[in-house]
């Protein structure tokens, strides 16, 4: 029996080799990138606000990044910290950050080559005697008297190493980069933003808690007064000082009353549950948290908000718009690659041999084969559905542009909203105080005049309905002055920046995690670009 020895190719010089690879490298190096450069779309903010000459608002220093401490509140100083450790959709709004770090590793290894793959291959083949070239076939093409030996069963053994590498010539790749880190810093900015908008949730909320302690209390001590008038009518009655009609007016309004409480106690306990969703717990868990004066939280004499342009620089989410218009302005330079011709370096080497001798052997010098060179891609045909598709990313791109530029005018609207409804409550509380006390001297000088008999019941009822009704409007009226005022600091973006620094997931979440994958150092604090902003996203 003869053997069958895989054919040897001759070997290409290193110096050919070499010579390919430094033109890959320098074109790579040297190649541009197609595609407009982002700039940072122009904004004209206001110089200063409407309401810049109230006494109230100061302009004159920088805003206190814990601005919920100027409530005075330790118990609003504590549900905020819990918060900041326990908010779910905070931890899901970290977990973005860590995806969106494995997407900027995918993208940064897609400028190196793009396909490296070592492979090794056993197979077992059996030839058919009906195939063109099976021994029947050959021996028949054979002069006479020549014999033909012919091993049809035999193995394939190949060991190799293929690599693939489409140079970044129009910078496709590159602008893949710049795409996915800008994606990066702007869910970095939504994390921020999440810390604004759950710092003024937990605060906004805590004062509907204190809003409806303090609408039951007010309820329960009208209850008492009501009962004592309720008592002065049956006593009357009973003397025959009066009709049944003044008991029976009287213990309407009591019941009435009385029938409010339970509504603002649904309110109440919505309100706590809405407050243990936000701190991660199961409902029923925040009593202990709110202890401390039944009070609705009151503004400071004065409130710092600064200038607009320290609004636009501090909000993360007006940050977040102007990175994710980066982020699209990078892939038209992805798209429009497309257009143009690509090169590609490609490469295979290994060794193969077949079983069919003890000669034949897989790691001998003879069984080495290789393949190499350049390769020049052109979609030509394509061109048209090519360059829609850069139109759709310049669609994209300049809906975001519009879209930062409205998330401007909408922050500035913001700010102006609540520090009009806070300065305008703030004055409309020192009414409503003057109005309350006047009510409850109505109600004392209406107890006695019926109590001697001078004026009839409907001039009591009338007194305590309109006390009742202006003690409610003073507690809504100045908790809108709290809500306002936690309105007016969401709005200016303050309160992220303590959490600069610090890990954007918690400590055992990221154990969890390292037990199922292999994370590297994706899960350690913010690094580089995270801690860096980009030179044309920082020039205001």
């Amino acid at each position: 029996m003869t053997t069958a020895k895989q054919e040897t190719r001759g070997a290409l010089p290193a110096s050919v080799i070499a010579e390919i690879l430094a033109v890959g490298v320098l074109l790579a190096l040297s190649a541009c990138a197609v595609g407009p450069k982002f700039t940072k779309p122009e904004t004209k903010p206001s110089e200063t606000w409407s309401t810049k000459s109230d006494p109230q608002i100061s302009t004159e220093s920088a805003v206190n990044p814990a601005w919920w401490q100027v409530f005075s509140d330790p118990a609003l100083n504590r549900l905020v910290e819990l918060a900041y450790q326990q908010n779910l959709p905070l931890q899901v709004a970290g977990l973005r950050i860590v995806e969106a770090r494995a997407q900027l590793g995918i993208a940064t290894g897609s400028q190196y080559p793009q396909l490296q793959v070592v492979f090794g291959q056993a197979e077992a083949v059996g030839l058919s005697n009906n195939t063109a070239n099976s021994p029947l076939t050959l021996a028949g093409s054979l002069p006479p008297g020549t014999s033909l030996s012919f091993n049809r069963n035999y193995f394939n053994y190949q060991i190799g190493f293929d690599a693939v590498w489409e140079l970044d010539f129009w910078g496709k790749y590159r602008r893949g980069v710049e795409a996915e880190t800008a994606s990066l810093l702007a869910t970095v900015g939504d994390y921020y933003y999440s810390l604004v908008t759950l710092t003024a949730e937990v605060a906004r909320t805590y004062v509907v808690i204190r809003t409806f302690e303090v609408l039951v209390e007010l309820a329960q001590e009208n209850i008492r007064n009501q009962e004592q008038g309720l008592q002065i009518a049956q006593s009357r009655f009973r003397h025959g000082a009066t009709s049944e009609l003044d008991v029976t007016q009287a213990t309407t309004l009591l019941e009435s009353t009385r029938s409010t409480v339970p509504q603002l106690q649904i309110g109440l306990e919505q309100a706590r549950n809405a407050l243990s969703t936000l701190l991660g717990q199961p409902t029923g868990t925040v009593e202990a948290l709110l202890a401390g004066p039944k009070e609705i939280p009151k503004a400071p004499a004065k409130v710092v908000v600064g200038v607009p342009i320290e609004m636009l620089r501090r909000r993360p989410d007006i940050r977040s718009a102007e990175l994710t218009a980066a982020a699209q302005c990078a892939r038209i330079g992805v798209a429009k690659a497309e257009l143009y011709p690509s090169l590609t370096l490609f490469g295979s080497f290994g060794v193969q041999a077949s079983d069919k001798g003890a000669s034949a052997n897989p790691f001998s010098a003879d069984a080495l084969y290789y393949t190499v060179g350049p390769r020049i891609s052109w979609p030509f045909f394509n061109y048209g559905r090519i360059e829609n598709g850069v139109r759709v990313q310049d669609a994209r791109f300049e809906q975001l542009l519009v879209n930062y530029r409205n998330a401007v005018l909408k922050a500035a609207q913001e700010v102006e909203d609540a520090m009009i409804g806070f300065l305008n409550d703030e004055r409309a509380v020192a009414f409503q105080q003057g109005a309350v006390k006047a009510a409850q001297r109505s109600v004392e000088i209406a107890l006695v005049q019926y109590r001697e008999g001078a004026v009839d019941y409907q001039r009591v009822l009338d007194a305590q309905r309109s006390l009742l009704q202006e003690q409610n409007s003073l507690a809504q009226t100045s908790s809108g002055v709290a809500t306002n005022l936690v309105a007016l600091y969401k709005a200016l973006g303050g309160g992220w920046e303590l959490r600069q620094g610090q890990q954007f997931i918690p400590e055992q979440m990221q154990n969890e995690m390292k037990d199922r994958t292999n994370w590297g150092d994706m899960l350690s604090q913010p690094r580089d670009p995270e801690t860096t902003k980009p030179a044309s996203a920082a020039k205001d």
